[in-house]
């Protein structure tokens, strides 16, 4: 059982060739595939960008505890920088839907790919762990080129850079949009393992064992519902009640644990995909009016 968790905790950790097919969705998966898939791990090919932005943009690169590459998008007198964290074998580009939103509302956008994603250096994740240190990294940078309006917003493992981000670095952005945040490292590995139909227990406490080894890291302490204990900007959670790999529990536990002003939002056919498919306009119109009360309008 430990040899295997080791395999499956470094492929679900580092990215393979872009050209190897990725691992559908445990439920499309047949009996053998299955079967194949847990013994060999997932098949994780490297998120690359095959899309640019409509608009003009630049291409940043940032020195972070990875070199990562940005993609900024100005508006002339914006409201302020939205910076955007994609989630876990995502990419920048796969955020462009959600960055035109924000610029449509107004605002600057910065499109981030987090180590070993898409222009950045590496070819490993740490589910949020290490990538706060990029997200601080992001808003330093927009900081310091004089923005006082900066609003991070972040989907699944992005919404959890991002909190460990505030949590560790006392950034203070003017308010943060986090879609399904995970409660802790063992119960989105553990989700994973529900969502096949076979036993959590003994394989999901060894996979985060051992990617935590592996990547340098005690990935048990990697729980963003301890991070909302420090968090008091602004925060809209967002949360879809079909989500199989998040429950409304670890959602109600990081949102109880919030401590500034705070809204929850959920759609009610959405899993943990990008809530725009279904719900554009309702999406749209939360982020706006939360946006609005926070005064950048």
């Amino acid at each position: 059982m430990n040899i295997l968790a080791v395999v499956h905790s470094y492929q679900f950790t580092h990215f393979a060739d872009s050209k190897i097919a990725k691992t559908q969705n445990p439920e499309n998966l047949s009996v053998s595939q299955k079967i194949k898939t847990l013994v060999l791990g997932i098949n994780n090919p490297r998120p690359e960008n095959y899309k640019l932005p409509n608009q003009t943009f630049e291409t940043i690169k940032l020195k972070s505890n990875k070199t990562i590459e940005c993609w900024y998008i100005q508006k002339e007198q914006s409201k302020g920088t939205v910076l955007i964290f994609h989630g876990f074998g995502g990419k920048k580009s796969s955020m462009l839907a959600q960055s035109d939103i924000f610029l449509e509302l107004g605002f600057n956008t910065l499109l981030v790919d987090f180590m070993g994603c898409g222009g950045s250096e590496g070819n490993q994740t740490s589910i949020g762990f290490f990538e706060a240190q990029q997200v601080k990294s992001c808003y330093d940078y927009i900081r310091e080129k004089g923005e006082k309006n900066i609003v991070l917003y972040g989907t699944s493992m992005g919404s959890a850079a991002i909190m460990k981000a505030l949590c560790d670095f006392g950034i203070s952005p003017e308010s943060i949009v986090i879609e399904c945040p995970f409660g802790s490292m063992y119960e989105t590995v553990a989700a994973r393992f529900k969502t096949m139909k076979v036993p959590v227990f003994p394989m999901a406490g060894l996979l985060v064992f051992w990617g935590g080894v592996q990547n340098g890291f005690w990935a048990f302490g990697h729980q963003p519902v301890k991070y909302a204990q420090k968090i008091k900007c602004p925060t809209l959670v967002l949360y879809g009640a079909k989500d199989e790999k998040v429950s409304l529990k670890e959602i109600n536990e990081i949102y109880n644990n919030l401590l500034g002003i705070k809204q929850l939002k959920i759609y009610p056919n959405a899993g943990h995909e990008s809530y725009l498919t279904n719900y554009q306009k309702e999406w749209t119109d939360d982020v706006k009016g939360f946006l609005n009360q926070m005064g950048l309008n």
